[in-house]
């Protein structure tokens, strides 16, 4: 390995500790996800079916008239669509969600777009970016429209994968004050066989851009995961729970990966 590639590989492995140890999120959303370079092929389409449930928690809102996540299911298809080998679609169609009292409603949608940079064939470091905008009911969000840039960042040794997602969430429109805010998202799994593999994801709040630091009143989450392969579906399923600032407890979550084709 020539000193460039050390020096770089030292720098990227130091960001994402960092990132890694970092205190800090928010309540459950739609998706509870760590982006990867992985990509959907040109041409074709892909499915990931994401879930949520809020177990316990103080059932706390973020405004009048909100919907607080306690027991509240959020169910999300996410449909995918292969632009080329580094460009992908998607498309969150509906957000949904089951509230505490067996109510459901179909909340809005979300589009994104997923860029990863080109890699050589035994390159073990990845990065890309993500950006989606979307509408929401004002009973999950005050502000219907919203949206969120996500820079995407990761490393491969071995059976061991290392990855953070930086994202900065922002308001497009709407009538409640949501200044800017950075978020790191950290996984760090280890594959057991080729089918299987064991993992820890915690997702991380630094606040307001005006305002970045301000740690105790953060909002925390962390999870353990596994996610598992059989034949052309995956399910990957997590349990966790949310401290410090976050009003939610145990959270259960996962996502199927549906093939269509």
């Amino acid at each position: 390995m020539s000193d460039k590639s050390r020096c770089r590989d030292v720098l990227l492995l130091a960001v994402l500790a960092s990132a890694a140890i970092a205190p800090a999120a928010r309540a459950a959303p739609e998706e509870i996800q760590v982006y990867l370079d992985d990509m959907t092929d040109p041409g074709k389409f892909g499915l990931d079916i994401h879930t949520n449930v809020v177990a316990t928690g103080d059932g706390a809102v973020e405004a009048p008239g909100a919907q607080s996540s306690l027991h509240r299911l959020r169910v999300t298809p996410e449909f995918a669509y292969g632009l080329t080998p580094n460009l992908e679609a998607g498309l969150y169609l509906p957000l949904a969600t089951l509230d505490g009292s067996g109510r459901f409603a179909a909340d809005g949608a979300k589009v994104r777009l997923k860029f990863v940079a080109p890699k050589a064939k035994d390159q073990a470091w990845f990065w890309g970016a993500n950006f989606e905008i979307g509408g929401v009911d004002r009973k999950l969000d005050p502000n219907p429209w919203n949206a969120e840039f996500k820079g995407i960042l990761g490393r491969r040794w071995g059976r061991w994968t290392l990855a953070t997602n930086i994202n900065v969430d922002f308001k497009v429109a709407g009538p409640a004050s949501a200044p800017a805010t950075l978020e790191l998202a950290t996984l760090l799994t280890y594959d057991l066989n080729s089918t299987l593999s064991l993992g820890v994801e915690s997702y991380n709040g630094l606040g307001e851009f005006r305002r970045l630091g301000r740690l105790a009143a953060a909002e925390h989450q962390s999870f353990v995961t596994l996610d598992k392969r059989l034949g052309r579906w995956d399910v990957a399923l997590g349990v966790g729970g949310g401290y410090g600032a976050n009003p939610d407890g145990l959270i259960f979550k996962a996502i199927i990966g549906v093939p269509i084709d």
